[in-house]
């Protein structure tokens, strides 16, 4: 089994949520969303683990998550910091958060050499999910980029509607990935602010992703291109999905589909939390996890 890497999205404030949700326990033993990422990681091979903070959360990361596993897997970080970006550019003096999905991967460039999957520290993506992606780059032969991908219908809030990147492929290959917004549940139907009609079969992104370390040099470059653009508005952000899109389009790299039969659930609401709480104890219940994680 070769090295791999999980890398693991942390840095954002859960604006619509109200509080720092990678930290907000949901487990019957206080275990957080991301007790349970780490737990799938390990348990499908996976030896060492990145998270991508922010510089004033790390002491509170490390005491209420990081240090319960330090000795059952490699544990570094990464800052995400909107003042990171490359020479020549400042951000507006009016920007507060930092520059999106595909800023947060780049702050991990120094540390990652190896495979890595890259996921939301708030989303419960399913042991399957992650043994898709060892499997995938676990022997060392692969070099394409991947994505794991998951049921529309299987990914709805019942409170609210929710952005999800609607996929379509060919030949397990991924030819484009389309943000839809105000996906929703709406009398036994889906509604959405894009045209498309939608019936819950689609598969969707959920942000888990499998790479490489050649998406550093990609992500690099379309960041300054990005920023040539952006830097002035304080709140654009350089997304992965559309850096892929783009990747895609141009025949730069191809993306591989890994189809997932998990659950996949959420916190998006602060409503949505007592729901994953009680699928969590299910799969408790079932024999999928213990009831103490570490």
């Amino acid at each position: 089994m070769h090295d791999l890497t999980l890398l693991v999205m942390a840095a954002g404030m859960g604006s619509r949520y109200g509080g720092l949700k990678q930290l907000d326990p949901v487990g019957p033993n206080s275990e957080t969303i991301i007790d349970y990422s780490v737990y799938d990681a390990i348990q499908s091979g996976f030896n060492r683990v990145v998270f991508i903070i922010r510089e004033e959360f790390k002491s509170n990361f490390e005491k209420q998550i990081t240090n319960k596993y330090t000795d059952k897997i490699a544990v570094d970080f990464a800052i995400q910091d909107l003042d990171n970006i490359p020479k020549g550019f400042l951000p507006s003096p009016k920007r507060e958060k930092p520059w999106g999905t595909g800023h947060a991967i780049l702050s991990a460039s120094k540390i990652i050499k190896e495979p890595f999957a890259v996921i939301n520290g708030d989303d419960f993506y399913g042991k399957e999910s992650f043994q898709l992606i060892s499997k995938f780059y676990g022997e060392g032969n692969n070099t394409d980029f991947s994505m794991v991908a998951f049921q529309l219908d299987n990914t709805l809030s019942d409170f609210g509607g929710v952005s999800r990147g609607i996929c379509t492929f060919e030949s397990d290959y991924i030819t484009n990935i389309s943000e839809t917004h105000e996906i929703k549940k709406a009398n036994n139907s889906i509604s959405s602010s894009s045209f498309l009609e939608l019936d819950g079969s689609e598969l969707v992104s959920m942000n888990m992703w499998g790479f490489t370390p050649k998406l550093f040099s990609y992500l690099e470059e379309g960041f300054v291109n990005f920023l040539k653009l952006y830097s002035n508005e304080i709140k654009s952000e350089y997304l992965i999905p559309t850096v892929i899109n783009d990747l895609i389009e141009k025949d730069k790299e191809r993306l591989r589909v890994l189809k997932s039969n998990s659950s996949w659930f959420g916190v998006t609401y602060k409503k949505d939390k007592p729901y994953v709480q009680s699928q969590i104890l299910e799969l408790i219940n079932a024999g999928s996890y213990p009831s103490k994680l570490f």
